[in-house]
């Protein structure tokens, strides 16, 4: 399976979830590492664009191409999640869902419904995971981010 990540190309050949460690997300708190990615390229940018404030776009920016390994994907429905896991900013609730379910470290991938469109998935990539072939850097594409959308 292909997955995708949009981000600083200074982290883009990231593969310990260092951004998500040092500053959490809507899926895990500060000192739990992960990798945000997306089924596809356009949900990626549509991620990164959902949760950068346009002042702090960078220049340098890439799409980094993941393949996932053939392990079973622990899949996330949306009964199994909290009741406000869609609010912005990304609740507590959602922080302790995630973070427990990386911690136990016996999913490589979860696959999470995107909080913008539930209908698209995004795949958290576990480096707490005892694979460590479970996931590698197929690409890494410098990327123009296009200031029209978030205008």
């Amino acid at each position: 399976m292909i997955v995708y990540r949009v981000g600083r190309t200074k982290y883009a050949h990231d593969m310990e979830g260092e951004g998500a460690r040092l500053y959490g997300g809507r899926w895990n708190h500060k000192l739990t590492p992960c990798i945000y990615t997306s089924a596809s390229r356009a949900l990626a940018l549509l991620e990164y664009t959902a949760n950068i404030s346009i002042d702090d776009i960078p220049r340098a920016l890439s799409i980094t191409t993941f393949e996932l390994a053939p392990l079973k994907i622990h899949q996330v429905g949306i009964p199994e999640l909290p009741g406000n896991w869609r609010d912005a900013p990304a609740p507590a609730s959602t922080k302790d869902f995630g973070t427990t379910l990386l911690k136990k470290s016996s999913h490589a991938f979860l696959e999470i419904p995107s909080a913008i469109l539930p209908e698209e998935f995004n795949y958290l990539l576990n480096p707490l995971f005892n694979h460590k072939d479970a996931f590698r850097i197929l690409e890494i594409k410098d990327f123009v981010y296009d200031l029209r959308i978030k205008l």
